[in-house]
């Protein structure tokens, strides 16, 4: 029997723990500090309410992901409380390595919520000013009128890495940097996709300088101020900055939809976009940093949450570093996406009711980002849209 069919009465216990490795069924026991850390509420589940979203949120992830060839990790909290939870296929599909608790994955376009806050914080600190002109961090920098504000909202117009750097593909084993992306658009000024804060263009060079922008004001390495400021206080001791010099034989690999592995390409150096590997129960204390108000003031949230693209009619919209749905009533739904090679990522934060769904899987699923149909299940749960 899959251990994700078991109920913890809250009489006994007020974290409800599911975990099914590989079909295995073995119950894996919460370590003390994890347990400490992930049940700090003191909201009480009447069990029969507990029981409705378990069966539920089972019911979906057998019929949705399990069915789809499945390979991952899923959390779902409520209140800071962790009431489902399971990691089902292998770290490694060639040697059939177990999934557990500790195998990092690659967060692909979710690590952009780190870049993003990593960037608030040190406008919080005064270190810097959304307004900031590209020029004030590198003054060669040939487009005019791009701020930290536009990098941070993808309003910057400028054009995609992904597909100017394609020119310049390296030999085999070869990197492309941060840098090199930079020291690129200087030297061959590749045209802009819009003008300046006239539309959204969704754009991964904005969150590659972003991260040189941390460097430059922080005087640290990108993985170093993030290791510093966020994962080691916050206890993500399996959270990291991919290097492929240094990572790529001990990362866990990613594959295609048939379960071929995804190789390193010229591409995967670059960090601030992607690269950042984590585990769901990181993320939640990721989750849950983001409302303690232990590192970001309301200001700084506010800042983060404001919908800044509103050409457009409908609820789609994007922050600083979020994509979000704005509601007619004004409730918001958090979250954001993630694709790189084999790796698809979900985290969704519905902050009103203290609902956190963090889906992260290394064999492609399109039906990963159907994790979005779990907020439904929860009372003021709302439908998000498709991206």
């Amino acid at each position: 029997m899959s251990l994700s069919k078991l109920l913890i009465p809250l009489s006994f216990v007020s974290v409800v723990f599911f975990s099914c490795s590989s079909g295995s069924g073995k119950i894996k026991p919460i370590p003390h500090d994890t347990e400490a850390q992930l049940n700090n509420s003191t909201d009480v589940f009447p069990p029969e309410k507990l029981k409705y979203y378990v069966d539920h949120i089972r019911e979906f992830y057998n019929k949705t992901l399990i069915r789809s060839g499945f390979n991952g990790a899923i959390l779902v909290a409520k209140n800071g409380v962790v009431i489902f939870e399971d990691y089902h296929g292998f770290a490694n599909l060639k040697t059939k390595d177990t999934l557990t608790e500790n195998n990092a994955f690659h967060l692909a376009s979710v690590s952009k919520t780190f870049t993003a806050m990593a960037i608030l914080k040190l406008v919080q600190d005064h270190k810097l000013a959304l307004e900031d002109t590209l020029q004030k961090f590198f003054p060669a920098f040939p487009y005019q009128g791009v701020t930290v504000k536009t990098l941070l909202n993808h309003r910057s117009g400028l054009p995609n890495y992904l597909y100017f750097m394609e020119a310049v593909k390296r030999a085999p084993h070869t990197y492309c940097s941060n840098q090199d992306i930079l020291n690129y658009m200087i030297e061959h000024v590749p045209p802009r996709a819009a003008r300046p804060d006239t539309r959204f263009s969704y754009c991964n060079t904005n969150y590659s300088l972003l991260a040189l922008i941390i460097e430059k004001v922080s005087g640290q390495h990108y993985e170093d101020y993030l290791k510093t400021t966020f994962f080691i206080p916050l206890g993500m001791k399996d959270t990291y900055v991919y290097d492929p010099d240094r990572d790529s034989g001990t990362a866990m690999p990613s594959y295609d939809y048939r379960g071929r592995q995804e190789p390193d390409t010229y591409l995967d150096k670059g960090y601030g976009d992607k690269n950042v590997y984590s585990t769901v129960r990181d993320m939640l204390k990721w989750d849950k940093a983001l409302s303690s108000g232990r590192f970001f003031s309301d200001e700084t949230l506010e800042a983060a949450y404001t919908p800044y693209s509103n050409e457009k009619k409908g609820i789609r919209n994007y922050g600083l570093g979020w994509r979000m749905n704005v509601y007619p009533d004004g409730r918001k739904i958090i979250y954001h996406n993630g694709w790189w090679h084999g790796n698809n990522t979900v985290f969704i934060r519905d902050i009103q009711d203290s609902l956190t769904i963090i889906v992260l899987g290394n064999k492609f699923d399109k039906n990963i980002y159907q994790a979005k149909k779990i907020a439904e299940i929860f009372e003021g749960g709302m439908s998000i849209e498709d991206e």
